[in-house]
């Protein structure tokens, strides 16, 4: 075992002394040393109730025969960190966190891992960690919250809070309406209740095999949740004799796997982003072409919040990603059959689910013949772009507008808030990307606040930022080059016509070559002023959108 290396032979003397000092019992001492790495935090809503969790992974991991040890690794609320300067730090900690846990566990000689994690970039940031240290490795993601109801009215996070504010703003509700949503629209801890980012995130976990089955959709607050937190402690322990590793299980044809679940279901742009810096991490050639390869084989079989007003409790009572797989395995030859860290297989999962077709629709009678996902080239984007298609009502897959310009989210907002926009613009949002920002801010503010306002059907919003999983409407981002980088997205002008196309897959400036030679003689890149710290040093290291993110 490698906690041999601190534990066995007369050199390690000082190693015991240390370890006897945290409570080390000698009858513990020869049992494999199993991080918890926890993201509990009392700040993210998703992650509130993780005491609880650790508890039940460290009683599966003693249980069968492990030495539990917890350590913590940051966690930041993209809900609470939107629309302001906060949200810089949202993408950047998923490199933070994954440099977290191969540090803990690198520096302490761990034998294996469970990284109890939930919302956005903690789940990827972990799994890119263990998968450096390639130890033996489970993931418990700790589920969605449930829904809110207020009068009658079914909420979630989105609609009860961000939309709502754009409701209060076209003057469709009162200040005081707004107030009794907010305090109903998160009524329980987890993740937000739709497919978002988070909970994207944990289905296609569960989809490459990293978790036990039905982790991905059970409630935060289930007795079912409790129950796969000590099953997957024990697990963990049964992984480290078997020496059964990360790489074992996330190859290219899983990652593949979670890129089909990924497009029936219609989840959060943002999975595109840690899918390809997870395969980066493990030495695994993945690029948008596999996205976009894909992207024409699968439908979308079930629509949630925001797209819909399913959430991911009726997505559980429907089967859950079990279900899904049911429908897509033997309609598809792009779902292969691999294994799981329980050492299921995909066909296993299949022939052994239920799934409420009413909910979870059949292949050969999906919601739309469309994927929940796609990727868009261009004039505007030569090195692609991304929208969520099943956010997109079917009249907007066309859309010829004028350009909009602002160089922030903070502009944009205000310019949506003073009815600047109209209907027919195409909103653009431009140095917000992975270094412009720097940080890739979520442009979930503006987005909602169309919604709200009632242009969610009659303007586009593009941007080189992203966009978080509860977005809807025409919202296309990552777009490549960013304009700190000097791609046509930063040449833009008012009154510019930009054409979008999803049948086609297009995004194109309707500007001549000759045009935008001139803009670029006289351009002047615009760099936002940030203070010496963690964004300083990202910004340097970080890559485009088209190759994740990652650092390097």
């Amino acid at each position: 075992m490698k906690s041999d290396e601190i534990k066995k032979g007369i050199a390690h003397a000082p190693h015991r002394a240390l370890l006897y000092a945290g409570g080390l019992s000698d009858k513990n001492i020869e049992k494999p040393f199993i991080g918890i790495a926890s993201s509990f935090s009392d700040l993210v809503p998703g992650h509130v109730n993780m005491r609880d969790l650790e508890r039940q992974i460290e009683k599966g991991i003693h249980s069968n025969g492990g030495q539990a040890y917890i350590f913590g690794t940051p966690a930041i609320c993209d809900g609470i960190s939107m629309g302001h300067s906060g949200m810089r730090y949202s993408l950047p900690s998923r490199d933070l966190i994954a440099d977290c846990v191969e540090s803990t566990a690198g520096a302490h000689q761990l034998d294996g891992l469970v990284l109890l994690t939930n919302c956005d970039k903690i789940t990827p940031g972990m799994i890119m960690g263990a998968l450096r240290l390639n130890i033996p490795t489970v993931v418990v993601t700790a589920g969605p919250s449930l829904e809110g109801f207020c009068k009658g009215e079914k909420l979630t996070f989105i609609r009860g809070s961000s939309e709502a504010v754009g409701r209060y703003r076209a003057g469709n509700i009162t200040e005081e309406k707004l107030h009794e949503m907010e305090h109903f629209a998160c009524p329980t801890a987890g993740a937000c209740q739709g497919l978002y980012t988070a909970n994207t995130l944990a289905c296609l976990t569960e989809v490459m095999g990293l978790s036990v089955e039905g982790c991905a959709t059970s409630s935060a607050v289930s007795s079912k949740k409790r129950r796969i937190a000590f099953d997957s402690g024990f697990l963990a322990v049964d992984l480290v004799k078997e020496n059964i590793r990360p790489k074992d299980i996330i190859t290219k044809t899983s990652l593949r796997n979670a890129i089909v679940v990924d497009l029936a279901l219609g989840g959060s742009t943002n999975s595109i982003l840690h899918l390809l810096a997870i395969a980066n991490t493990a030495g695994i050639d993945l690029s948008l072409n596999d996205f976009e390869e894909l992207s024409f084989k699968i439908p979308q079989l079930i629509k949630l919040d925001p797209s819909a007003v399913l959430t991911m409790t009726d997505f559980d009572h429907a089967g859950g990603i079990s279900g899904a797989i049911k429908n897509l395995w033997g309609k598809t030859p792009e779902l292969k059959n691999t294994k799981n860290v329980e050492g299921k297989t995909i066909e296993q999962i299949a022939e052994n689910a239920w799934v409420d077709e009413e909910v979870i629709k059949p292949f050969d009678n999906p919601i739309t013949k469309n994927p929940g996902l796609a990727i868009l080239h261009g004039s505007l984007a030569e090195m692609g772009a991304v929208v969520k298609i099943s956010g997109v009502a079917d009249e907007c897959f066309e859309f010829t507008g004028k350009a909009k310009c602002y160089d922030c989210e903070e502009d944009a907002m205000k310019g949506i808030e003073n009815d600047d926009v109209k209907a027919g613009d195409v909103v653009v949002i431009r140095y917000e990307g992975p270094k412009g920002g720097p940080g890739m801010r979520e442009m979930l503010a503006p987005t909602s606040l169309l919604v709200g306002k009632g242009l969610g059907k009659k303007c586009a919003l593009i941007t080189d930022g992203r966009f978080s999983g509860g977005t809807r409407g025409l919202c296309i981002g990552h777009i490549c080059p960013e304009a700190l980088d000097g791609g046509i997205i930063g040449l833009v002008q008012n009154g510019d016509e930009i054409k979008i196309d999803i049948n086609k897959r297009t995004i194109d400036l309707h500007v001549s070559k000759e045009e935008l030679e001139k803009r670029r003689q006289n351009l002047v890149i615009k760099t936002k002023e940030v203070e010496r710290g963690y964004l300083t040093k990202y910004a340097k290291t970080v890559s485009g959108a088209n190759k994740g993110a990652i650092t390097e």
